[in-house]
């Protein structure tokens, strides 16, 4: 519908909202500089920052992610992502465009506003104990199957503290996929 109308009409359109966006800044430019600690919105959930060492990991923002054979629109979508929160490693950056591994090997680009900086881990080899504390001798808060994805809430030494829907506890960083060696999460 857009592309039918005159010219002349599309300019004035546009004007129009140019006049309008500009007007809400100008009204509400005096609160949005005068933010306190507590009004900040919540970064958890931002893109990991650019120029960041690499690799490193992230996790998918939606439960629909492309993942192109390129860094753009276009570039084919080769496969389409489907679990959010799924923990993949970033391997190279090109503008606002990410190439990404996912725990199963497959790698391609995405758009950087797909992803998430909280930090996820997937579940790999056999059924897993989550222990009450960093010692394979306490007793189990839950069993998580091979595909369970959790959130990283800690890591020091060769344990990390995971949240799986509820379930917090201990494993080793050999039972899942998300995580370096040696990497410090907190």
């Amino acid at each position: 519908m857009f592309a039918r109308v005159a010219k002349s009409r599309r300019v004035t359109v546009l004007a129009s909202a140019v006049w309008a966006v500009a007007a809400v800044l100008i009204f509400a430019g005096t609160s949005l500089g005068a933010q306190t600690p507590a009004e900040k919105p919540d970064t958890a959930d931002t893109p990991p920052a650019a120029g960041g060492s690499l690799p490193r990991y992230a996790s998918l923002r939606s439960d629909e992610v492309n993942l192109r054979t390129g860094p753009g629109v276009r570039y084919p979508v080769e496969w389409v992502l489907q679990r959010r929160h799924m923990p993949v490693e970033i391997l190279a950056e090109f503008e606002n465009w990410r190439k990404i591994r996912d725990w199963q090997g497959t790698e391609g680009w995405v758009h950087q506003s797909m992803l998430s900086g909280r930090r996820f881990a997937i579940i790999t080899g056999d059924i897993r104990a989550l222990h009450r504390q960093a010692d394979p001798n306490t007793p189990a808060v839950a069993r998580l199957e091979p595909g369970v994805v959790a959130q990283v809430i800690e890591c020091k030494e060769q344990w990390c503290r995971l949240d799986a829907n509820g379930f917090k506890g201990w494993l080793t960083r050999s039972e899942f996929w998300g995580v370096y060696p040696s990497e410090t999460v907190k």
